[in-house]
């Protein structure tokens, strides 16, 4: 075999881990929601928000790879104002993204075990799968996670796949009645920056690739090259973006201008996406749709459960234990952060679409944030010039900053008038 895709294949998996965690909520959900309330319109904003987030994400596995340590250890570098910022803002949204997840992965559950005729409660099933989750990365930690969510997402990528091709020959489904909705109404304001808000991932996703980067040298005991890094990276971001596509292509010639209304339930909406689906496609692909549904937030929910605590780790480590690696912190983070969002679920379990936006639109407020201190970082003197990003991406990164913060301000805006 030859030599240079021998050295792919070993670097292989922080970025298959970012499709895991990115090809959740804002696919399944929020891509599908676009295509289902305005077809094709919104589809320019999810390509543009792919392409205008690529140098944050890109630079989460670029950073480590050249300087041997995370992303926050790099923020910390900078300045400890950084590493606080981040601390404070993951520690909100970490139970809040984790119920977002969770919620949907156990409403898809159920909807899985009723094909088998078994009916279970959503409170049962959400403690089912967190304490699950606890429990394989418990016993496998960084190996076993990599694996699993390499496998889900080959699944996913096969099924997602057929169902959009079957889907684009049988065509839309309008009803004649139907009346088009108006993208930019304000109404639908505060619906476009939740979509671009985790499309593909929350920015700080980069920091959960630099500590799987890290994470994937200690179990292999193999150092890629920066070349070999970038293509694990570029091969996981074509796979998210690719897979937003079909999801929105999915709603628009599924559901856009079918008529129904989606629930805030989460049980119910998860039924409606698979139904709708169904209607169109046909009997035949009841189980597969299921699958496809229940793979992708299988996924996130396992990465994300394993991201926000490592992320958090890293931060207190540095900010008041100051040392480098206390394995307990993580441990303590991932009991309390699955303890809080099973309480907050409990009491939100109907309010599923109300959940995501509010968490989505946080991350997407956030976003220039975090999308600034990972430029500064990798074009400081802590990088070797080099292996500095190249004029196109520096272009392309201050681009991307005034997208979202623009995007940003119009939204608080929105709000406040």
């Amino acid at each position: 075999m030859n030599s240079k895709l021998i050295g792919i294949i070993k670097a292989l998996g922080p970025g298959i881990l970012f499709a895991g965690a990115a090809i959740g909520a804002s696919h399944l959900i929020q891509s599908t929601r676009a295509g289902a309330s305005f077809g094709f319109a919104l589809l320019p904003m999810v390509i543009l928000s792919n392409l205008f987030k690529y140098p944050f994400f890109e630079f989460g596995q670029r950073y480590p790879n050249i300087c041997n340590e995370s992303l926050i250890d790099g923020y910390n570098k900078l300045g400890n104002w950084e590493v606080k910022v981040f601390f404070i803002l993951n520690l909100f949204t970490s139970v809040i993204s984790t119920c977002g997840v969770t919620i949907v992965t156990s409403a898809l559950s159920i909807s899985f075990l009723k094909l088998f005729n078994i009916d279970i409660n959503i409170n049962l099933m959400t403690a089912i799968i967190l304490i699950s989750t606890i429990l394989l990365l418990k016993i496998g930690q960084y190996n076993l996670l990599d694996k699993i969510v390499k496998i889900l997402i080959f699944t996913l990528t096969i099924f997602t796949t057929i169902a959009f091709v079957v889907a684009l020959i049988n065509g839309n489904q309008i009803k004649p009645d139907f009346i088009e909705p108006h993208l930019w109404e304000m109404a639908n304001v505060g619906f476009l920056i939740s979509l671009m808000g985790w499309m593909p991932a929350p920015i700080e996703a980069s920091v959960w690739q630099s500590l799987w980067a890290l994470e994937r040298v200690k179990s292999t005991n193999y150092k890629p090259t920066l070349k070999e890094t970038l293509t694990d990276f570029n091969i996981g971001y074509i796979i998210t973006s690719v897979l937003a596509v079909f999801f929105v292509g999915l709603g628009a010639l599924v559901m856009y201008g079918s008529g129904e209304v989606f629930s805030d339930s989460g049980i119910v909406f998860s039924s409606q996406v698979i139904s709708l689906y169904v209607k169109t496609l046909g009997n035949w692909s009841l189980p597969i749709i299921t699958v496809i549904a229940l793979i992708t937030m299988a996924s996130t929910t396992l990465t994300v459960v394993d991201a926000y605590p490592r992320s958090l780790e890293n931060c207190i480590n540095i900010i008041f234990t100051k040392t480098k690696e206390n394995k307990n912190v993580y441990w303590i983070i991932i009991s309390l952060m699955s303890l809080f969002s099973f309480v907050i679920l409990m009491i939100f379990t109907d309010k599923l679409k109300t959940m995501v936006d509010f968490a989505t639109a946080i991350s997407f407020l956030s976003a220039p944030i975090f999308g600034y201190l990972n430029y500064k970082l990798v074009t400081s003197d802590l990088m070797p010039e080099h292996a500095k990003p190249n004029m196109i991406l520096k272009v392309l990164s201050w681009v991307g900053l005034i997208f979202l913060t623009l995007f940003s301000l119009f939204y608080i805006w929105s709000l406040i008038r």
